[in-house]
């Protein structure tokens, strides 16, 4: 098993960013990118974060993903718009996706706009937390490659397709729901066949349909829906609400990221913005909002549980602890890093 070293979460933005912009980014456009990669490693989510560098860096060099830093506005009417990505680097397209949202939501009380011919954009949280910080409710979602089947089902459907929900709180940090509709995401099962550690048998199938603890087989086999049907269903509409409604790639019409890298990943994107204050008062729908998480929080705890938390929130104290005292990665991942930059001609410093 690989060793896991800290560093600090400047070197490594530094690092990354520096990365992508000999990959053809513009320098405004590499940091944004290496801004969303190095956050997820602070939060403990390492499947959304450095690890993805040498994979977003091949395709760029093959051109499945383009330069482009806006998506194309295909329509744009009232409260929705229909963007284009052009595959580009889905961050860059998310963050003007709900951007967009955002401001439709404050002429109009909603905005929604779908994105097509996207790509990965990363952690879905990223883009909840924007439109919770603008005082507005936030829903973020993509569509991914068939990974699970249907119940009953020998073949992959649907897609592990990441939904996000940000939630405005009157103490500054949203409540903030990611999930991915599989049991487990394939990055994390990806990151174990990496480390060579085994996972749990709830998280995917072997090629044969039998659920399997060995990470390597599961990367050739079928991911599970989490809580069955129910996790299968909500994929479905996932996929609906972005592939379908964007007039995009949906089902096997969207490519696997690790799949071919010279074919466009060709995914879509929905972004959901409610302006609080169109509702009504904003401070009383904080209010009610902390109200309703102290009843949560404040509730008889289990033996042996000390506390007991809102969505997101562990992940966000992670973050804060590792911006102090540095962030950990695997040392095979900052490897991987070193050989992503050798490839485009530049040498990273020394971690510190």
């Amino acid at each position: 098993m690989s060793d896991r070293i800290s560093v600090s979460p400047e070197w490594l933005v530094e690092a990354v960013s520096s990365v992508f912009a000999a990959a053809g980014l513009s320098p405004m456009a590499a940091a944004t990118v290496a801004d969303s990669l190095v956050e997820a490693d602070l939060r403990g989510t390492p499947s959304h974060g450095v690890l993805l560098v040498p994979m977003y860096v091949e395709r760029l060099r093959k051109n499945s993903v383009s330069t482009h830093e806006r998506a194309e506005v295909v329509l744009d009417a009232g409260a929705i718009a229909v963007l284009d990505a052009r595959d580009a680097l889905g961050q860059l397209t998310g963050d003007q996706a709900m951007d967009l949202a955002i401001d439709k939501a404050r002429t109009y009380g909603i905005g929604a706009v779908t994105v097509r011919h996207a790509f990965h954009f990363g952690g879905a949280y990223r883009y909840a937390r924007t439109a919770a910080a603008a005082g507005c409710l936030g829903i973020a979602a993509a569509n991914t490659r068939p990974l699970m089947p249907a119940p009953g089902g020998a073949a992959a459907v649907v897609g592990n397709n990441p939904l996000a929900v940000g939630i405005p709180t009157g103490n500054g940090e949203p409540i903030l729901l990611d999930m991915a509709l599989s049991e487990a995401a394939l990055g994390k099962i990806r990151l174990a066949a990496q480390e060579s550690r085994p996972i749990p048998p709830t998280w995917a199938t072997d090629n044969r349909g039998t659920p399997t603890t060995n990470a390597a087989d599961a990367l050739a086999g079928l991911l599970l829906p989490a809580a069955g049907h129910k996790g299968y269903g909500l994929a479905l509409v996932v996929d609906v609400l972005t592939g379908v409604l964007s007039g995009g790639a949906f089902g096997n019409g969207v490519r696997g990221l690790y799949a071919d890298t010279s074919v466009p990943n060709d995914c879509a994107h929905f972004f959901l913005a409610l302006d609080i204050s169109a509702f009504g008062d904003k401070d009383a729908f904080q209010n009610r909002v902390d109200a309703l998480a102290q009843q949560i929080t404040g509730s008889p705890k289990a033996p042996g549980t000390d506390r007991l938390l809102l969505p997101g929130q562990l992940e966000a104290e992670r973050e804060d602890a590792a911006r102090r005292t540095g962030v950990e990665i695997d040392d095979s991942v900052l490897r991987a890093l070193r050989e992503t930059a050798g490839a485009v001609g530049i040498t990273l410093s020394t971690p510190r």
